[in-house]
């Protein structure tokens, strides 16, 4: 009998390829601009598209459909956090990430509110940005290390932070959930039971004073729990 023949290997299909994250990268400065686009395409990343304003990036994000946006908060015709809006209202799955020139503009609350998971300084794209990138595309946040530094020294001027009377366990909780992990999730990341993680959520939020993912996200971010 005719041993059986090995077929050839078949060429990547588009849904393979497809598996890169794609990103539409915009800011008014060529020479950033390039920069970005050059960086993240060094990385494995697929940029689909440049845009140097907010207008034609929300535009191209519609056409494209890119599974993360990066913006630049200061640009023409429409800025960064008025373009994220727009992209969040029609395409509330996109994640978005706001570079920005110093912190705290624009203020970490504005930028959530906004609908950004991701916080990048310009002076430290190359170290954060393709961190940022992929951090978000897996539902992610992710915050430049200065951000969380700022926090951190606001919280040391203002004495004991509340977050100090968490429990280690808590502490742990509260991380993961800033990260963009479910209360499940963060169940199976610690190896405990929902329920379990469920009475320490209502802990933090008792001790903290702060109710609601959002909420949380923003104590994190001020203080200095997650980005470093």
């Amino acid at each position: 009998m005719e041993r059986a023949r090995k077929r050839p290997a078949k060429p990547p299909t588009v849904a393979r390829r497809r598996l890169r994250t794609r990103v539409l990268v915009a800011d008014d400065h060529p020479i950033v601009l390039q920069g970005v686009r050059l960086l993240l395409e060094s990385r494995g990343l697929d940029v689909v598209a440049v845009a140097a304003d907010g207008r034609e990036a929300v535009r191209l994000a519609q056409e494209l459909r890119p599974d993360v946006v990066v913006l630049d908060v200061v640009m023409p015709v429409l800025d960064g956090l008025s373009a994220a809006r727009a992209i969040m209202e029609s395409m509330p799955d996109t994640g978005l990430i706001l570079l920005t020139g110093m912190p705290p503009e624009p203020p970490v609350p504005d930028a959530l509110r906004a609908g950004a998971r991701g916080l990048v300084l310009k002076s430290e794209v190359a170290e954060d940005l393709v961190q940022a990138v992929r951090d978000v595309a897996r539902g992610a946040m992710y915050v430049s290390p200065a951000y969380s530094r700022t926090g951190r020294q606001e919280s040391r001027g203002n004495g004991s932070p509340p977050h100090d009377s968490l429990s280690p366990r808590e502490l742990e909780l509260l991380r993961l959930i800033a990260q963009g992990l479910t209360t499940k999730q963060a169940a199976a990341e610690l190896g405990i039971s929902v329920k379990t993680a469920e009475s320490y959520r209502e802990s933090i939020a008792e001790k903290l004073q702060v109710h609601g993912t959002a909420g949380l996200v923003r104590y994190a971010i001020r203080a200095g729990l997650i980005g470093a």
